[in-house]
């Protein structure tokens, strides 16, 4: 069975927006890069779960959709998506929308993941 970056995607988003912190972490390889408006630029996948910890803190009824998934090459993707949150110190709602681009390893790991928000949040 060959691998599928759009399926992979798919359930790394999945793991996201159910919040499971093991299942996330599990996606991401050792020396991971992940590049966003929302965590900042990070390396390495302990610095990655922090940043993603510290922004659920905020976010924790952040809701998003993906209105287009699709494969690039043999080992990345990309995908559409949509996101919808309240800050949970502020009350302040956050609306995105953007792509990102993810790379996979040949293990099937997240080794970058480029984040493009389509406007200032």
């Amino acid at each position: 069975m060959s691998f599928d970056p759009a399926k992979a995607i798919d359930r790394f988003h999945a793991a996201i927006n159910d919040l499971d912190f093991p299942e996330i972490e599990h996606w991401f390889a050792e020396d991971a890069t992940y590049v966003s408006n929302g965590v900042g630029s990070l390396a390495g996948r302990a610095e990655i779960m922090a940043a993603f910890r510290r922004y659920f803190d905020d976010y924790p009824d952040q809701t998003a959709e993906n209105s287009l998934v699709e494969t690039l090459t043999p080992l990345s993707g990309r995908a559409v998506w949509s996101v919808r949150a309240t800050h949970s110190k502020t009350g302040k709602p956050l609306i995105r929308e953007g792509e990102e681009t993810i790379t996979f390893n040949e293990d099937g790991k997240v080794t970058r993941v480029d984040v493009t928000d389509y406007q200032e949040f």
